[in-house]
């Protein structure tokens, strides 16, 4: 993957909007680039409404339900280290398939900021901008280097591969 961008809902269908072109009118497509979606949904409402789906320009989607906390709230779905293997194992499989990973939630602010410090720091570039710039939700963020650094997501990646 070339770039992560962090949006909010809004945005996100915004970006995924300027792909789109009329039959036989290519040449009226803003962006050409391949991406991938992150879509993280709030559980309260079970999700957006919105499902964003694989085409020409889209090559992979994960839909993910997690609330924005930091730790247990009754009513609400606190991020998990079964989540962070499924985002990890995403963008493990994307990074060659798509030249942009988008991550969106509601507010472009807190999850999706933590996913994408993540996704950057794990595809090896320097991710300080998501903190100076805004407030990811570390609970999230430092699930998701944990879990990647004690590997606990390698044995459901080999078991993939070896499918």
């Amino acid at each position: 993957m070339k770039r992560v961008l962090v949006r909010s809902v809004f945005d996100a269908f915004d970006y995924v909007m300027e792909h789109y072109y009329p039959a036989g009118m290519e040449e009226y497509g803003g962006r050409k680039d391949t991406y991938a979606v992150i879509s993280i949904q709030d559980t309260h409402t079970g999700g957006f409404g919105i499902r964003f789906a694989e085409n020409k320009f889209c090559r992979g989607v994960l839909t993910l339900l997690f609330d924005d906390i930091e730790h247990e709230v009754d009513g609400a779905v606190l991020f998990s280290e079964e989540t962070a293997e499924q985002i990890i194992r995403f963008i493990r499989k994307m990074n060659r398939k798509a030249d942009t990973l988008l991550v969106h939630c509601y507010g472009g602010q807190s999850r999706s900021r933590a996913v994408g410090a993540f996704a950057v720091r794990m595809l090896g570039g320097n991710n300080s901008r998501y903190f100076k710039e805004g407030n990811p939700n570390m609970h999230v963020y430092e699930t998701l280097v944990n879990v990647w650094k004690t590997g606990k997501e390698s044995r459901a990646v080999r078991h993939t591969q070896e499918s």
